[in-house]
């Protein structure tokens, strides 16, 4: 399975901000929007880093509150791993887990064309796993 099935379920929205966007607007973004990552990109939708909740925490934790003023893009996470909507689904979750990090944005000729969390992934893998318990079962019981 591939990444284009989660997609399907969830849709393409994304929020995205540009790399001037204050931190303390970020933060805003992410509570207003129930979201734990927001996808830095410049004008052009070309994705440029990446700031979740945890480098919020980092940033709080080692500079104070002051940092809040301070632009988006000094404190996103760069390079950022992206995936194809082509990617399967397994190589998503293994990338997740070996670089530890919960959200990957999808691209689409280079450019952003959504957002998938390990939380769409987990979802993801457990409904594949019900879906081939209920088939074996309903093989048996046809058998």
């Amino acid at each position: 399975m591939t990444v284009a099935w989660i997609m399907k379920e969830k849709g393409r929205t994304v929020f995205s901000v540009l790399p001037t966007t204050s931190l303390n607007d970020a933060v805003t973004m992410l509570a207003t929007r129930r979201i734990g990552a927001v996808v830095v990109a410049d004008e052009n939708h070309q994705i440029v880093g990446i700031v979740s909740e945890r480098d919020i925490v980092r940033t709080l934790a080692t500079q104070g509150p002051g940092a809040l003023e301070e632009s988006v893009g000094e404190h996103m996470t760069r390079p950022v791993k992206t995936c194809t909507e082509q990617h399967s689904i397994d190589w998503v979750m293994t990338e997740m887990t070996e670089h530890r990090f919960r959200h990957m944005p999808v691209t689409e000729q280079g450019r952003l064309a959504g957002i998938i969390s390990i939380g769409d992934v987990v979802k993801f893998k457990i409904a594949a796993a019900q879906s081939e318990a209920d088939q074996l079962r309903q093989y048996f019981v046809a058998g």
